[in-house]
């Protein structure tokens, strides 16, 4: 699992305080989504990013360092098909992913955006028309784009986006990383 490199959040949330300092905030991300997948899905040999981390470490110019590769450069899918992830991205990733036990696929979280959570029209003169949530709290949509690449190849397996909504960006993600993972409690 590569760490995150991309988070933004709409100005209107005024979620700047805890949005402000990048790394402090990649970081939590990093745990919130390793932390859920390790404990909503153990069948599976999870590698964290501190691991990755530590590993392109003990490879010092054979292994580029996972925080500095471009992985949100896979936000948006291509119009390719199948879709490949371009170079140097993919050399890098078949890099770390050999470093880390040889594994075939890497989870790839592409980037976490948070928007205002919109409601559907219900009011007079509506008609279906979307408006922002007028509740006192700002509350967010965390749209979390994942991708599972297959590092031999260079292709990406799958794509999606999970959405969560929360009044603080943590509750956001850590609901959207739920529904990664549905019909678990």
């Amino acid at each position: 699992m590569l760490p995150l490199t991309l988070v933004a959040a709409e100005d209107s949330l005024h979620w700047e305080a805890l949005l402000g300092e990048r790394r402090a905030a990649l970081a939590k991300s990093d745990s919130i989504i390793g932390t859920l997948l390790k404990t909503r899905a153990p069948e599976v040999n999870w590698v964290p990013p501190d691991e990755l981390r530590r590993a392109a470490r003990r490879a010092p110019g054979i292994a580029p360092a996972p925080d500095q590769i471009g992985t949100a450069i896979l936000f948006h899918p291509t119009k390719e098909r199948p879709e490949m992830v371009p170079d140097p991205l993919r050399s890098e990733l078949r890099t770390l992913a050999a470093l880390v036990g040889g594994g075939r696929y890497a989870l790839v979280p592409a980037g976490l955006t948070f928007r205002r959570a919109i409601t559907m029209g219900g009011g007079p003169g509506s008609v279906g028309a979307q408006h922002a949530a007028p509740l006192p709290h700002a509350v967010a949509t965390a749209e979390l784009t994942v991708v599972l690449v297959d590092v031999r190849m260079g292709r990406v397996g799958f794509r999606t986006v999970a959405r969560g909504e929360g009044d603080d960006p943590w509750i956001a993600l850590t609901r959207a990383v739920k529904n990664l993972t549905p019909g678990l409690p």
